[in-house]
């Protein structure tokens, strides 16, 4: 029999976007429930203990269990539903995992910069961010995908870290640098694949928008006015 899946979420986190994003490329259907993490209810700090999304319920052969941690997620998905998005040969699925430890990394810096107080820290903040895209643009071949040909768990990852420059690519102070030739492309591409596209809602750039102004730091006073 196979499991009920929930993926509890919420509407802007990167992390629930992997999960949604691999259970959508291997067709396993799941219901989705949104939470706002600002008022958190009763029920899913029972379940998440660390508090945070995203939170997958597994419901199966009368059993219930509440899996959390976004990269514990994608290796249960990948362990127990059909058509793999890690590569068969252990060095090779050791990098992806590599890479897609840097891409959370990635996300930690994008928070940086636009959680710097000031513009000198927003300035530093960024220009890390630039030196981490730099480096995994090295690691890019031909594309279109992470490892060529075949979608994986890597893409996954990276699809939400692009969606993020949809809406940082209009703050000067915070746009994608110049160049990337081959970080672009893949950008595109995934920003193409349906599996990506579906892991957010139609307004995710508004909330984004709205969510980055809000925060009151130096990148919210370098937005243009609403």
């Amino acid at each position: 029999m196979s499991a009920a899946l929930t993926l509890v979420s919420h509407t802007l986190c990167p992390y629930v976007q992997r999960a949604a994003i691999a259970l959508t490329e291997k067709s396993v259907p799941f219901e989705r429930i949104y939470i706002d993490l600002a008022d958190k209810p009763g029920w899913f700090t029972d379940l998440s203990p660390l508090g945070k999304v995203p939170v997958l319920k597994v419901a199966q052969d009368g059993r219930e269990c509440a899996i959390f941690e976004s990269a514990v997620i994608l290796e249960y998905i990948e362990e127990t539903q059909t058509h793999p998005l890690h590569p068969s040969d252990p060095l090779d699925r050791a990098r992806h995992r590599s890479w897609i430890e840097y891409g959370s990394q990635i996300l930690n810096r994008i928070g940086a910069v636009y959680s710097a107080p000031d513009d000198a820290s927003l300035t530093v903040e960024k220009a890390r961010l630039d030196q981490m895209l730099e480096r995994l643009e090295d690691a890019l071949g031909a594309g279109p995908w992470f490892a060529g040909a075949e979608f994986s768990l890597v893409d996954a990852v990276y699809g939400p870290i692009f969606r993020y420059f949809d809406v940082l690519d209009r703050i000067p102070a915070a746009a994608m640098p110049s160049g990337l030739p081959k970080a672009r492309a893949w950008r595109k591409a995934l920003a193409e694949r349906p599996s990506v596209v579906a892991a957010v809602s139609p307004d995710y750039p508004a909330l984004l928008t709205e969510f980055l102004r809000r925060r009151g730091k130096a990148l919210s006073r370098a937005m243009v006015p609403a």
